[in-house]
């Protein structure tokens, strides 16, 4: 699939396209965010369907079985956590590869925010959002100081002609 982390137990022929089920394959999943200590002991699975790019025409319809983790280190805050992984990060319901997609689109293929979100099936303000977070990405901090203004960026009003005293002009 192309999801790090993640591995394929197995694929269902349905109408609307192929339903992928997957497990969390990566040992680092089941570390704590907060303090990184090995979890130990298993709440129970929680079954997620973060979205994912079209495949071949056909949209994937993603189910992943992630478990839930139980904290007994009393130094750690956190006392349980559910599984992730960089390419679906936590509390987020669309792949980091779809996010951007959608961001590059409006970006730099030049299609608007309502046509990117039509063409891969998500809101307009989750398209928007992605397109800000790949702006950010590529553009600098700072932008270069003007060197000239010209008339259309500062005109307000009906135009006045004021002579320069030292051309003449």
């Amino acid at each position: 699939m192309g999801l790090d982390g993640l591995a394929v137990v197995g694929v269902a022929d349905d109408t609307d396209g192929p339903v992928v089920h997957l497990v969390t394959a990566d040992e680092r999943a089941r570390h704590c965010p907060d303090c990184g200590t090995r979890a130990r002991r298993s709440k129970g699975r929680r079954v997620t369907r973060p979205r994912d790019l079209p495949v071949g025409g056909r949209r994937p319809r993603l189910v992943w079985a992630k478990r839930r983790w139980r904290r007994d280190e009393l130094t750690c805050r956190r006392r349980s956590f559910t599984e992730s992984v960089p390419p679906v990060p936590p509390r987020k319901r669309l792949t980091t590869r779809l996010r951007a997609a959608a961001g590059a689109a409006v970006a730099d293929q030049g299609r608007t925010v309502v046509q990117a979100a039509r063409d891969y099936a998500l809101c307009w303000p989750v398209v928007a959002a992605a397109f800000t977070s790949h702006a950010r990405a590529v553009l600098p901090a700072q932008p270069e100081p003007v060197q000239a203004l010209g008339i259309d960026e500062i005109r307000r009003s009906r135009p006045r002609w004021i002579p320069d005293e030292a051309t003449g002009i």
